[in-house]
């Protein structure tokens, strides 16, 4: 079924020429009397969700610090995390204290390395031995993740490290799987990025792969339009786009339809599949030189869950990007450990609401069915400033295809019961919907110079209701610019 997705009645709607209760997109609507019997069944799957963390923003982590993490994203509905490493010296010494978070932890919590080779070097036959050193130090370990009986292991990137070999399919085989035996091996699910045409090159070295980019729109741009995309995101060529990409499994076919070219060395593929709720990066030429969006509106995140779950007889594993990639505005965890240069568009925008309806659709994918709302739940989210916006002290400029995100606030609510919820962004504009059982999405505009608020009231008594006031605050005049989300929330009981 569709979701119930409302529109406020503002420019967007005048030019689509539809009445607000029209259910103008694809998304679906989960009736919570349709699964009230269904259970998690959390130790049932051998299906995972993980989530990738970046070892390279922790530098002032102990092991309480790992520990809290791991027992939140535990909670969250999490079952290990991926430990993202690149080439600093202090970096084994927080997986080492990861590992033994996780074991005092007493979940059950899994760790596997993520070999970071956009970073770590791959040029040389003795580059490898980074790599090797951290599969042979844990792979006896009682929370390292194993597959078919073997070392769970994945990278980002890393098609083209050749470690001084004649090719890169050569050199991951010679100096990386071949020097992993017996208690050793390692079942190896990288995030390269080659053409899935070419994933029999690497025949005998990938035992699956992870579609990285799968999480976001990435196809989409803003460069080559010739109207205004505000007029335009509505009209039928531009939503039939919209309709097919948001949450879209088009590139996980593929990758999928890839893994029939590889012959595991333990006689069982993996695919690991993408979910991310945002991203957007602004580091200038002097720095990272990165800047630009993806498209992360439309409830990417909650829509995408929702394709995943649908496709999940095709899925092992899903990786969630990330828990604390802060460069990237795509972390779901606290805001904590050390940024990479990333405060002016990262403190103060907290992220943790995405992170709080992760087990509820984590448990549907382990399981195959939506779990019961047992608690109401109110997720708002929103940018702190027009898309349009001329920032008045930034020198980096606005990010590519800027132009592809809209002035609205995104509300989600998960409903034990029908009800209904008010949403506000200003002192005279707020719009009051009735909503089932089940999860719905919501949308409208945003006020200068105001900011978000919303209830969910039923039987006449208000059941939650969020307002991080002060916080946040919508702008049309902003000093930098900030294409991050604001997430707030608040849960019954």
């Amino acid at each position: 079924m569709r979701a119930s997705t409302v529109f406020s009645s503002f420019v967007l709607l005048a030019l689509a020429g539809v009445a607000p209760a029209l259910p103008l997109s694809p998304f679906r609507h989960h009736s919570a009397a349709v699964k009230a019997s269904q259970k998690a069944k959390r130790d049932a799957s051998s299906k995972l969700v993980v989530a990738h963390h970046i070892v390279g923003n922790t530098y002032p982590y102990t092991q309480a610090d790992w520990l809290a993490d791991i027992n939140l994203a535990h909670e969250s509905g999490l079952d290990g995390f991926a430990l993202n490493v690149g080439p600093d010296s202090w970096q084994p010494a927080r997986v080492a204290d990861a590992y033994q978070a996780a074991e005092n932890s007493g979940t059950g919590f899994k760790l596997f390395m993520s070999f970071d080779m956009s970073v770590l070097p791959c040029g040389d036959a003795s580059d490898a031995s980074a790599l090797t050193s951290y599969i042979t130090t844990y792979a006896s370990h009682p929370n390292q993740l194993t597959m078919n009986g073997r070392v769970f292991a994945s990278t980002f990137s890393g098609s083209d490290c050749t470690f001084g070999q004649s090719s890169a399919a050569e050199g991951w085989t010679t100096q990386f799987i071949d020097q992993l035996t017996g208690s050793n091996a390692v079942h190896f699910v990288p995030a390269f990025f080659v053409d899935t045409s070419s994933f029999s090159t690497f025949d005998g070295v990938m035992d699956g792969v992870f579609n990285w980019n799968g999480g976001w729109p990435t196809e989409l741009s803003a460069s080559g339009l010739s109207t205004d995309l505000a007029a335009a995101i509505f009209s039928s060529s531009i939503q039939s786009e919209l309709n097919a990409t948001i949450g879209s499994f088009a590139s996980d076919s593929q990758y999928v339809s890839g893994l029939s070219s590889l012959s595991s060395s333990d006689n069982g593929t993996t695919f690991i599949a993408a979910v991310s709720p945002w991203f957007y990066t602004h580091y200038g030429k002097s720095s990272y030189n990165k800047n630009f969006i993806y498209l992360s509106d439309y409830h990417l995140y909650n829509n995408r869950w929702d394709t995943i779950i649908a496709n999940r007889d095709s899925i092992d594993v899903v990786e969630v990007i990330t828990w604390n990639d802060y460069g990237e505005s795509h972390y779901i965890g606290p805001i904590e450990g050390a940024q990479p240069d990333s405060q002016d568009w990262v403190d103060g925008m907290d992220h943790t609401g995405w992170l709080a309806m992760t087990n509820y659709y984590a448990t549907a994918f382990r399981t195959g069915a939506y779990p019961a709302i047992t608690q109401d739940q109110l997720y708002l989210w929103a940018r702190p400033h027009a898309k349009d916006a001329s920032a008045w002290n930034d020198t980096i400029g606005p990010p590519t295809s800027y132009q592809l995100t809209e002035d609205l606030l995104w509300a989600v609510v998960f409903a034990t019961e029908p009800g209904t919820v008010t949403l506000t962004t200003s002192s005279t504009s707020s719009s009051t919907v009735a909503v089932g059982a089940g999860v719905t999405q919501l949308l409208m505009d945003l006020a200068d110079g105001a900011g978000m608020a919303g209830t969910l009231t039923r039987n006449g008594q208000t059941v939650l209701a969020v307002d991080p006031g002060d916080a946040y605050t919508f702008t049309t005049t902003p000093e930098f610019y900030n294409f991050n989300a604001f997430v707030a929330y608040a849960t019954s009981g």
